[in-house]
């Protein structure tokens, strides 16, 4: 079996539906893998309930675990769906699988002396420091995806309005607000990159890596990692950690969860709630100070 339309399907997902260059790699990873399990004989619009069931049965033989399992499902949901939207095939043969029920899985995120450990551990005396202390400055203040960071311009900020517009998912915009250490460590970076580079102007992208092109999403998560192995530190770090923190600060300090939710970009307050969890040390503190017969 072949897939077809694959230009077409790369181009809905980074145009249309907005995804980072990563995720088109692993839906088309994850796509393929189904392909390549089933007979040559037959066409993608072929495919037949059973050779799904056949499929999931191979994978639960081989250990997968039910989010990976989801996570492949989805991707084969959206392409099926956009080959019978574009009228490549008559039906969508996933539309009524079932998506295994998955664990709640509780997100990973650093406590303020980490963050600040982080932070400490940073020298922007050189361009590319300062850059590093603007990349994750801004990425704490925000609580951007790493796709949203990448895509990020020049003209994007303002910085005497301390106000950042970010184009997330499906190319929504959001304004968000940036703090005063976020809007200090960008102007020292980009003082320091002109002076390096020349001028800058507002097209330009915002991140730069060592030679002066836009600052990719994997190279973003590699200057995340230097940083930690710099700063000699066993934190994870990734954007999604920091994101995770971001939220987490947030509600621990009092923030309200629909306000945490616009923040976030999120379309769906579910989404935001998995965070609730991490706020239980802070409800029991003020219980504690609050309640008359919690005091201990």
């Amino acid at each position: 079996m072949e897939m077809i339309h694959y230009d077409a399907f790369v181009q809905y997902l980074r145009i249309e539906k907005g995804v980072s260059a990563e995720t088109v790699h692993q839906y088309m990873e994850d796509i393929k893998d189904f392909i390549d399990e089933q007979e040559t004989a037959v066409g993608v619009p072929g495919v037949t309930h059973g050779m799904i069931r056949k499929y999931l049965s191979k994978l639960h033989s081989k250990g997968y675990a039910r989010r990976s399992v989801a996570r492949k499902l989805a991707s084969l949901r959206a392409y099926w769906r956009f080959l019978e939207y574009d009228g490549y095939v008559e039906s969508n043969p996933f539309q009524f699988v079932s998506t295994p029920k998955l664990d709640r899985k509780l997100p990973s995120f650093l406590y303020e002396n980490e963050i600040q450990a982080i932070f400490d551990g940073i020298d922007p005396s050189s361009w590319l420091g300062s850059r590093n202390l603007a990349l994750i400055e801004t990425l704490y203040a925000t609580g951007i995806r790493v796709s949203e960071c990448t895509n990020l311009s020049i003209g994007d900020v303002d910085m005497e309005l301390a106000t950042m517009l970010v184009f997330g998912k499906g190319r929504k915009e959001r304004y968000l607000p940036i703090g005063s250490f976020a809007i200090s460590a960008l102007s020292g970076y980009l003082n320091m990159r002109e002076e390096r580079f020349g001028a800058i102007h507002d097209a330009d992208p915002l991140f730069i890596n060592y030679r002066g092109g836009r600052l990719t999403d994997r190279g973003l998560r590699k200057v995340l990692n230097h940083i930690v192995d710099d700063a000699s530190l066993s934190a994870k770090l990734s954007p999604h950690v920091i994101r995770h923190t971001f939220a987490t600060h947030l509600l621990n300090e009092g923030a309200d969860l629909r306000t945490v939710q616009e923040l976030l970009g999120h379309s769906d307050l579910k989404a935001t709630q998995i965070y609730t969890h991490v706020t239980r040390d802070r409800l029991r503190d003020v219980h504690r100070q609050a309640h008359p017969r919690a005091k201990r």
